[in-house]
């Protein structure tokens, strides 16, 4: 009597037990870095949640500070967790904008130029892995961590700033808060990864790549910071007004106030503080002072949105072009 055995299906393939590829060797080689800001983030959220709940389970309350004696606290050397939440996220705002900064400098140092500095990459290169697959596939990773990044970022802020509207350094048009509530956050930091990846692959070199990046991502959010409310026509506001009384009424609420004064009959603008009695210094003053309305120039709250969209669109094709500009050096080096 014959048996027969049959030898194991060596053909089927194996099951996906996880990452492969060049995905998995971004996250080995960069695990610490990547699980250092997860930690961040994570404890962030877990510090706005928390400060937010206490905000809500004990409103602030008023004290009586005139008789000179020191004032009781009640929440963490606070008056209450209100005001600890307020000064929290005045100070995350800021810290919003140095993340795209980070973002850069990872991307430039340690996953670009760090690699082509040790020739690490020659070794992927000769695992059947193109210099073009090489630097798509970190361009990829990179860019999905840094909008996650940026997504997380704006979640957080916003669990902690709902509910406190108008204050001050915490209003929608405010450095820090107009990026971290919007899509520009977003496009800042995949502008950051572009030339974090071009930055590296020209310069080679680890800190050099580092503070080159930082210092042209830095530079970008200064000068955008500068002119994004010029890319938005601002509203005018006139009426009634004279030297006595040159302040506007009827402004409408939570509005960015760009510019006001007064203007006299040949509708000419001036600014009482620099115009009478006696013009200063350098000010420009009609000859004619005579006021007869005061006007305000001012940003509604529904240009936000529209500053946004057109930042972010002009953010993202610069992002675009340092994208194509790498691609070109990464031809013209390692054909």
């Amino acid at each position: 009597m014959s048996t027969t055995t049959t030898s194991p299906d060596t053909t089927r393939p194996a099951p996906d037990t996880g990452l492969r590829g060049p995905l998995w060797v971004f996250l080995r080689l960069h695990r610490t870095p990547l699980l250092l800001a997860l930690a961040v983030f994570v404890l962030g959220a877990a510090l706005t949640g928390f400060l937010r709940w206490a905000a809500w389970a004990s409103p602030e309350k008023e004290f009586d500070c005139s008789d000179g004696g020191p004032c009781s606290d009640t929440f963490l050397g606070f008056h209450s967790a209100a005001t600890l939440l307020y000064e929290y996220m005045k100070n995350v705002s800021l810290a919003g904008l140095l993340l795209p900064v980070l973002v850069g400098a990872f991307v430039a140092g340690p996953v670009v130029a760090r690699e082509l500095e040790s020739g690490l990459h020659r070794l992927a290169w000769t695992q059947s892995v193109s210099p073009a697959r090489w630097f798509a596939s970190k361009l990829a990773v990179c860019a999905t961590l840094a909008t996650a990044a940026a997504l997380t970022f704006i979640g957080v802020f916003q669990l902690g700033g709902s509910g406190m509207p108008g204050m001050w350094n915490l209003n929608w048009p405010d450095r820090g808060v107009y990026e971290a509530t919007g899509p520009a956050l977003v496009a800042y930091c995949l502008l950051a990864v572009a030339v974090g990846a071009l930055l590296g692959l020209l310069v080679r070199r680890t800190v050099a790549a580092m503070a080159a990046t930082a210092a042209v991502t830095g530079a970008v959010l200064l000068v955008a910071g500068t002119v994004r409310w010029d890319l938005a026509p601002v509203n005018t506001l006139t009426g009634p007004g004279s030297i006595e009384s040159p302040h506007p009424t009827g402004l409408p609420m939570d509005v960015f106030l760009v510019e006001s004064g007064l203007q006299n009959a040949a509708g000419e603008r001036f600014f009482p503080r620099e115009c009478v009695p006696e013009p200063l210094f350098g000010a420009r003053c009609p000859s004619d002072v005579t006021a007869t309305d005061w006007f305000v120039d001012f940003h509604p709250h529904a240009h936000f949105w529209y500053a946004q969209l057109v930042e972010s669109g002009i953010v993202l094709a610069l992002a675009a072009a340092a994208v194509y500009a790498a691609l070109r050096v990464l031809r013209r080096r390692h054909a």
